[in-house]
This record gives structure tokens, C-alpha cells and sequence, in this order.
């Protein structure tokens, strides 16, 4: 598991080597949220391409080895340690007028206007509205992503997707 402190020491350390993170995930809901709300498997990190090699450096240091999975790709890694905490590594580069390439995707640069807290420090993460976007779409969803979901729908008001209202009868 990821606890508080794990992530703040991760992102602590990308701080002092000077590479920028951007939370997405159960960690970047939480940040909004200014608390941890439940207990993750993982941290979800976005960083510049450009910066790969030292954060990987960094975390190598800590213990942290890479590890396939079924969904990895050139710009998803994914970083387990000895006690299996796990950084789940989004790699992007930045395109002409201030997009965000991630994937062959486009994305604005705004999504990573999101500003947060955890364990009382100050962190960058994705937008509510795009935390939002991204719990929806084609892949199975489980009850980590229908909490993410309601809690963001209550703390900024958005409407409830069609796709979660069910959990949000019974919870």
C-alpha cells in the first residue's frame, strides 16, 4: 500500500532533484479532496519525458524496480519496491501551443492545473474536471474509481455520471 507518507516522500524527492510532478488517480482525488479519503494500491505520476531518467534514477535509489504489466507501454511504467508499493509512471512530453502529448494523445495543458493537499503539503495533480473525465470512458470500473467519482461529484458539484449513479443509490 501507498500511505501518506510514502506519497509525500515520493514527491518530496522529485522536488529536490528538480522534476515536477502531477498527480492523477485515488492520489490526485485525494489531494483535491485536502485528505486521504481511502487506502491505494499505488501513486499515479505524471512528469515530462525529458525528466525520465532522473526520477527513475531517484526512485531506483529507494528500491523501486520496474515491473511489466498488461497495460504498460513506453510512456506507462510501472515501479513496485520491496513492500510492494507501486508508482505508476505517466511519462508526457509538451506539444506547439501549450498541449500536452501523452500516448499519442493531445491533451490542454490545463488538465494539470489542479492544486492540492496531502499530509499538509501542497502538491500539482489534474483538474477535478479531468479527474472526472478520466474515471469514465471504456474500462471496468471498480469501487476505488465509484469513490473517487462521488466524492469529487459532492465536494465540486458536478453532476453524477450516468455510469456511477447506481453506486450513489447504495452508498
Amino acid at each position: 500500500m501507498m500511505n501518506e507518507h510514502d506519497a509525500v516522500e515520493i514527491l518530496e524527492s522529485a522536488e529536490r532533484i528538480g522534476v515536477g510532478v502531477w498527480l492523477d488517480g485515488g492520489w490526485g482525488v485525494d489531494a483535491l479532496a485536502g485528505r486521504q479519503t481511502r487506502p491505494h494500491n499505488d501513486i499515479d505520476v505524471f512528469i515530462e519525458k525529458r525528466n525520465a531518467g532522473a526520477f527513475t534514477a531517484m526512485i531506483t535509489e529507494k528500491g523501486y524496480y520496474e515491473i511489466s504489466m498488461e497495460y504498460t507501454t513506453k510512456s506507462h511504467s510501472v515501479w513496485q519496491d520491496s513492500d510492494e508499493r507501486i508508482i505508476d509512471l505517466h511519462l508526457f512530453e509538451c506539444g506547439v501551443s501549450g498541449t500536452l502529448i501523452f500516448e499519442n494523445e493531445v491533451y490542454p495543458s490545463d488538465v494539470f492545473n489542479g492544486k492540492g493537499m496531502i499530509g499538509g503539503v501542497a502538491v500539482n495533480c489534474l483538474t477535478a474536471e479531468a479527474q472526472l473525465l478520466y474515471h469514465q470512458g471504456d474500462y471496468e470500473k471498480d469501487e476505488n474509481d465509484a469513490h473517487d467519482v462521488l466524492l469529487l461529484c459532492g465536494i465540486f458539484n458536478f453532476p453524477i455520471p450516468s455510469e456511477y449513479k447506481s453506486k450513489a443509490d447504495i452508498d
